[in-house]
């Protein structure tokens, strides 16, 4: 078994069984990819170019990172494809995550026209664009604000093989091959199964985040660059035909948590309708929307709690009160 690197010098920003492999490695061997931050250094040339405001203490590591802008489609910055020699259409990768180290910076931002689930209920509130810089120096937790700490707990939220219709694919849409799942319990020490459509795979990762709650509901975790060191191994017609995995996680760590609701035919309506409520719950805390949106992001698990009780489903959002210093935990 051989071990290998692949940087950030192979990059592609589509999903397609016809780019050329930037590594080739055999079964049961171990890669480390890094990878560049989903915008792919965008948000670290605006702060360069002064659009944006950074801390201090930040500027330097973010300015470092903002790296001429990539000609060609946009998408995820990916680093690959690695193709597994011996893997064929039918067959599985098994990848066990043996590690995933982020970046010293990261950022999670919202805008009224994003992608986000409230991004146009919240833009009649008056909703602005804000990005948020999370210090990750750590390793272990980041500040949100004085009285305010996350926890890390690091996860690629793209990674994928190549599908088997032909032609470039957007990478946005997660798919039955893996892709931008965002599947937070994809931490280190957790093993992910991804059926095989096209010989050798071509396996492809990114998309780093430092932290997110189920949901992304701003639509960004905590954007990271990094690397991520993953062991791979080809299982022979295993009957795998979407993706699956095992996992030590299954979230968040907090001792106490403060849920909010929502109730509708429309499950859509129904987890709008829960993060509004929890919003709420934060602003009165004194974070701006803003604020509220992106911590929210980085922390609120959104759950359907039950799916039977017609007509209305129900969901709910989550918020760790652990992330809050002594009292302030409280509701």
């Amino acid at each position: 078994m051989t071990h290998h690197h692949l940087g950030t010098g192979a990059i592609h920003t589509v999903w397609d069984q016809a780019l050329p492999p930037a590594l080739t490695i055999d079964s049961g061997d171990t890669v480390t990819l890094a990878t560049l931050d989903a915008s792919d250094g965008g948000v670290a040339r605006r702060v360069a170019s002064g659009e944006l405001r950074a801390p201090p203490e930040l500027l330097a590591l973010i300015v470092a990172d903002a790296h001429p802008e990539r000609p060609g489609p946009r998408g995820h910055p990916l680093t690959g494809p690695v193709h597994v020699r011996g893997a064929q259409p039918g067959d599985a990768l098994r990848i066990e995550i043996l590690d995933v180290q982020t970046a010293t910076w990261g950022w999670t931002g919202c805008r009224p026209d994003g992608i986000g689930l409230l991004d146009a209920a919240l833009a009649a509130e008056g909703l602005t664009p804000y990005t948020h810089f999370w210090d990750l120096r750590a390793r272990t937790h980041t500040d949100f604000l004085p009285g305010i700490r996350l926890p890390l707990a690091p996860f690629p939220g793209v990674i994928g093989v190549a599908p088997a219709a032909p032609g470039s694919h957007p990478t946005a849409p997660p798919r039955h091959v893996g892709g931008n799942m965002d599947i937070r319990q994809l931490v280190t020490g957790s093993t992910l199964w991804l059926p095989v459509e096209v010989p050798g795979a071509l396996l492809s990762a990114g998309d780093l985040h430092g932290a997110q709650g189920d949901g992304e509901l701003s639509g960004t975790g905590i954007e990271t660059a990094g690397q991520l060191t993953l062991r791979v191994h080809v299982e022979r017609s295993a009957g795998v035909t979407t993706p699956e995995f095992t996992t030590p996680t299954s979230g968040g760590t907090s001792r106490q948590w403060h849920a909010t609701t929502g109730h509708h035919p429309d499950l859509m309506t129904a987890a709008r309708t829960a993060l509004r409520a929890l919003l709420r719950r934060l602003q009165a805390r004194g974070l701006t929307l803003e604020q509220a949106y992106v911590l929210a992001s980085a922390c609120v698990d959104l759950k359907i709690s039950q799916i039977v009780d017609a007509p209305n489903y129900t969901v709910s959002a989550f918020l760790p009160l652990d992330i809050f210093d002594g009292a302030e935990g409280q509701r």
